[in-house]
């Protein structure tokens, strides 16, 4: 059995989103992956780095990129646990992802919400995967805050 799946590379990113829910942030991890190796990972940074634009996704191709020394991600898949916000579908179309792969839906802020397509046109989605636990990270969090 390949131990190299969707659901693997998603439970890395589960790792990171953890980190930020222990940290305070919101809970949200993502990880490049390139050739079956992970290259970039990450979590929600935003009140440590005091950056509205730390973004999960942001850090972990940031990482990507230096680790490759190009800009272009076209033969990586970001796993993240939370469907990207309009800003990071743009970041991600600038790099030319490969693969987005999310867990949970964000029906507040995702990038789907947008009728004009965001990602580059070659990059493919796949949603849903872990979606449960992606989802009830986010919802414990929230819930947490207003306890």
């Amino acid at each position: 059995m390949d131990l190299f799946t969707d659901e693997y590379f998603m439970r890395e990113a589960l790792k990171e989103a953890k980190k930020a829910y222990d940290l305070g942030e919101v809970p949200v991890g993502a990880v490049v992956v390139c050739q079956n190796k992970i290259i970039g990972r990450s979590h929600n940074q935003t009140e440590q780095l005091t950056d509205a634009t730390a973004h999960a996704e942001m850090l972990a191709i940031t990482a990507a990129a230096n680790f490759l020394g190009s800009k272009y991600l076209n033969e990586c898949t970001l796993y993240v646990t939370l469907e990207p916000c309009v800003m990071c579908a743009g970041a991600l179309h600038w790099t030319q992802l490969q693969k987005l792969v999310y867990g949970a839906d964000d029906v507040q802020r995702g990038y789907s919400l947008i009728t004009s397509p965001l990602l580059h046109p070659r990059t493919q989605v796949a949603k849903g995967v872990k979606k449960e636990e992606c989802s009830h990270l986010v919802i414990d969090f929230f819930k947490k805050l207003r306890d």
